[in-house]
């Protein structure tokens, strides 16, 4: 008899394991450093983004189901403690957005794994936001 649970891969597998989450975590990076589209986001960054390469790799190995190297350097994450001193409007969470959507297809990441990475990444992104949304005037 075989386990199921154990036989289904996982996101961090289907992605292609570390050296593909950590392509795509670099060009996540190299994307916001080379269009202007991502100024925004970029800017929240500060001068250099090896730091912020470092554990956006560590988180995503293990948000996606590998090996939890953010966790066993830091602790659990709490994203939204630990991006509340950085400005997040909703023009940084689509640039975020748009930035590893590109990412993952210049990766050639699956397109259905992508649509479904995409929407998690929206859920934690939009969650992310700290600055007031503008109000919408109808009429």
């Amino acid at each position: 008899m075989s386990d199921s649970a154990s036989t289904q891969a996982t996101a961090f597998d289907l992605v292609g394991g570390e050296a593909a989450v950590r392509a795509l975590v670099d060009r996540f990076y190299d994307l916001m450093d080379l269009e202007s589209a991502y100024r925004e986001l970029r800017a929240v960054h500060g001068p250099a983004l090896d730091h912020a390469r470092d554990k956006l790799f560590w988180f995503l190995c293990g948000w996606l189901g590998g090996p939890q190297h953010y966790v066993e350097r830091f602790g659990h994450p709490r994203l939204r403690a630990r991006h509340l001193p950085f400005a997040i409007g909703l023009r940084e969470r689509d640039q975020w957005l748009a930035c590893m959507a590109q990412a993952m297809r210049e990766q050639g990441i699956d397109e259905t794994l992508a649509a479904r990475l995409h929407e998690a990444f929206f859920n934690t992104a939009d969650w992310m936001v700290n600055q007031p949304r503008a109000v919408q005037r109808l009429g």
